[in-house]
């Protein structure tokens, strides 16, 4: 236990890219479900 814990010295890119194209699919399927909301609601008016 004597090493000691060093904030910001672990690399993290690979989590960084992984976090981005996890919103960038959540923000698309978002956007694709309010598109179809608004198609099914305009198509059955």
């Amino acid at each position: 236990m004597s090493d000691e814990h060093k904030h910001g010295e672990m690399d993290i890119t690979v989590q960084e890219k992984t976090f981005e194209g996890f919103i960038r699919y959540v923000t698309y399927g978002g956007v694709f479900c309010i598109c179809l909301l608004i198609f099914i609601y305009a198509v059955n008016g």
